[in-house]
């Protein structure tokens, strides 16, 4: 049986493999990739948050490089009627060769993870989002450099992005600053996991000192659909949109990242959204790249990113 290679989170990739990883996506992106690759294999995604980006970038990905795409949500599979996430996978596997799973519950991913035979992609989970990330620092290195040893600072609520971005400082060897008001912070453990690495990860309630001389300023959404919550959750983040005053202190080749949707007015500004330092419409297309190889390591290995 070929070893399954599970794409859950950053922190559980050698550093190694994703360097190699983001060459291959740039050197697609670049130069083609191979078109029959993944020829005769099938990708499953399965769906139970809506999604443009992941859903998009990952059926193309794997068209382009020759496979297949089924797609799975709750309102048309037996998810939705109350079939475990276990069982699901064990079915899976008997029909397709990779999964790509966006949900809400880190304990389903894992319990998918568990009990499928195939590899196991995480599209989005609350506490990680870790191909949106490896986008991320491939946009950076492709408009910027390196991004080993430059500063990453995020303004606004500490979420599961903010989560990838913290796996993806240790492993690439940058500094991440976190501004964020007491209750939006990342969890406990994740800082100690950064910690015990070496991790250069600082977290404060001052968006100033946090950009202040940054490479990179990064946010996310302040507000889910139905939150209700939206206006308390409003109030305390305001103090951490990106303006253009707060732009201003970064260094002044910096970029601005949002990973999209954005809502200009809440945790932006549409003069940073739509700026000239703005790299997110770059940045939402190399989720295509990345997702190329992430798709290959998972199928084919080192092989698929030689």
């Amino acid at each position: 049986m070929a070893e399954q290679r599970n794409f859950l989170d950053i922190d559980e990739v050698d550093g190694a493999t994703l360097r190699a990883m983001l060459d291959v996506g740039a050197r697609m992106k670049r130069d083609g990739g191979n078109e029959v690759a993944l020829a005769g294999k099938t990708l499953a995604m399965v769906f139970e948050k809506p999604s443009t980006r992941t859903r998009v970038s990952f059926d193309v990905a794997m068209q382009s490089l020759g496979g297949k795409v089924v797609i799975l949500e709750p309102e048309g599979s037996q998810l939705g009627r109350g079939e475990t996430v276990a069982d699901t996978a064990r079915i899976l596997s008997q029909y397709v060769d990779v999964i790509m799973y966006r949900t809400s519950s880190q304990d389903n991913l894992m319990e998918m993870a568990s009990a499928a035979s195939i590899p196991v992609i995480n599209g989005l989970t609350d506490a990680s989002h870790p191909c949106q990330i490896m986008a991320d620092v491939m946009t950076y290195e492709e408009v910027a450099g390196p991004i080993a040893d430059r500063v990453v600072a995020w303004c606004g609520d500490a979420n599961n992005v903010a989560n990838s971005w913290i796996h993806a400082a240790v492993q690439f060897g940058f500094e991440f600053r976190i501004a964020s008001p007491e209750g939006f912070r990342p969890p406990a453990d994740i800082l100690e996991w950064a910690a015990a690495r070496n991790g250069r990860i600082s977290v404060s309630g001052d968006p100033v000192a946090a950009v202040r001389g940054a490479d990179c300023v990064v946010t996310d959404t302040w507000v889910s659909m139905g939150d209700a919550e939206a206006d308390k959750r409003r109030a305390a983040l305001t103090p951490f949109r990106v303006d253009a005053a707060l732009m201003a202190q970064a260094d002044s080749k910096a970029v601005f990242m949002h990973c999209l949707p954005v809502y200009r007015g809440d945790e932006a500004t549409a003069e940073v959204v739509d700026g000239p330092q703005s790299v997110i419409w770059t940045e939402a297309g190399n989720r295509l790249h990345a997702q190329k190889s992430i798709l290959l390591w998972c199928l084919l290995g080192d092989e698929g990113l030689a």
